[in-house]
């Protein structure tokens, strides 16, 4: 009978291994508690048919995947326990067909109560465009999804927040969604007087004819985890075209080693909406190398960001977390984990 049951398990493993590998793939989630709006919100509702736009919903972007699924809920989680009104929160999540289905089931099952979208994102789209830079992780196809929002969300969400997948928000979001962004595309936490020199290669800077696409501008960096971003105006200015034309030029002369972040530096920079700091304490992951603790930026918090090589959940997992580490665990609702890690 043993011998007829270990046969049967292979047979079915033989028929149905992408089923089986597609479930034990990705982690299992604590369900998240109902957050409801305070009486001061006015209720709406939304769906990817409206044509309409809504003033009252929230549109915030993330991209999803097997990876970094742990950092992407605990960011939901950390939106919803501080938004005001978090039922007018509406999420639009960016994910390839691998694991797309599991991933909306788990995202289903942790927040049953949540308003989002999945959308599917061609890794064929930018493969082509894509060189290899300091950290395998910045090299990933999704990582430059963010570039082609303005393409896969409904023609109706005229704004939306851009989230990377290892930040948590510890302040009401509306107050990030609610800025005014005046004649700019994107608004975003960014640092003037800096050092463009690391960003891009000899190469870039022996070029007259690269330079000078930041001639008169001010050499201002932002980070490209924590956006806002005016849809109406990308699309209109075509703002997409722009950062693929950077990305061609990258793929025959090595222009820059950071992955999305320079193209981004090539068309916007000097031409932000400033926000508060607050509102990206970023660098908590420390480099792209070794992922060293850092501490905190001077001033006031409303979202921290583990952007870098060191990620919290890894490191809490391995039992050498940084100081600021904690700051991220209250928000970690990981039942169990598989053996996946970033590099």
């Amino acid at each position: 009978m043993s011998s007829l049951r270990l046969r049967l398990c292979l047979c079915l493993f033989l028929l149905f291994p992408i089923a089986i590998s597609s479930v034990t793939d990705l982690p299992a989630f604590r369900e998240a508690p109902a957050f409801r709006n305070g009486r001061e919100c006015f209720k709406t509702t939304w769906s990817p048919e409206d044509r309409a736009h809504n003033p009252s919903a929230i549109h915030i972007a993330m991209t999803l995947d097997a990876i970094y699924l742990r950092g992407s809920v605990a960011g939901v989680f950390s939106v919803l326990q501080h938004a005001s009104c978090p039922e007018n929160v509406v999420f639009h999540f960016i994910a390839t067909h691998r694991h797309s289905a599991d991933l909306r089931r788990t995202i289903s099952s942790t927040f049953p109560y949540l308003t989002f979208q999945i959308y599917h994102f061609d890794p064929n789209l930018v493969r082509s465009k894509i060189s290899s830079s300091i950290r395998r992780a910045l090299d990933q196809p999704l990582n430059y999804a963010r570039i082609y929002l303005a393409d896969l969300l409904p023609s109706a969400v005229r704004r939306v927040i851009y989230f990377d997948s290892d930040l948590v928000v510890v302040d009401d979001v509306a107050k990030l969604w609610g800025i005014d962004l005046g004649h700019h595309v994107v608004g975003a936490p960014e640092y003037c007087h800096a050092n463009f020199t690391n960003y891009f290669t000899s190469r870039f800077w022996s070029s007259q004819g690269f330079k000078s696409a930041l001639k008169g501008r001010k050499a201002c960096y932002f980070n490209t985890g924590v956006m806002v971003i005016d849809l109406g105006r990308w699309r209109k200015g075509r703002f997409t075209v722009k950062l693929e034309t950077w990305m061609r030029i990258q793929k025959r002369h090595r222009i820059y080693e950071l992955g999305s972040l320079p193209p981004f530096l090539l068309v916007f920079a000097g031409d932000v909406e400033p926000v508060e700091h607050r509102w990206n304490q970023h660098g908590l992951g420390g480099d792209n190398l070794e992922g060293l603790c850092r501490n905190l930026h001077p001033g006031p918090v409303s979202l921290l960001h583990w952007s870098g090589k060191g990620k919290p959940w890894l490191r809490l997992d391995s039992r050498r977390p940084c100081p600021l580490d904690s700051l991220w665990a209250p928000y970690d609702l990981f039942r169990y984990s598989p053996l996946i890690s970033d590099s």
